[in-house]
């Protein structure tokens, strides 16, 4: 999950993500925190991200395996 870097990359704080999702602040938090969400609230995030979901929840690192 890269919800965080996403955001910091786009000078996002929390509270304006919340603003852009109408995601709760909480579950933003958590989700940064653990990794994972739910499918619904990911595509909310990345659309106010302006990032397919692909993007947002990809580990680009494990592609080649």
């Amino acid at each position: 999950m890269k919800l965080k870097e996403i955001r910091t990359n786009k000078n996002l704080s929390v509270p304006q993500l919340v603003e852009l999702s109408g995601v709760p602040r909480r579950t933003i938090q958590d989700i940064e925190k653990r990794g994972d969400g739910r499918v619904s609230t990911m595509i909310k995030l990345a659309d106010a991200l302006g990032v397919t979901l692909d993007e947002l929840c990809r580990d680009m690192k494990n592609e080649g395996e």
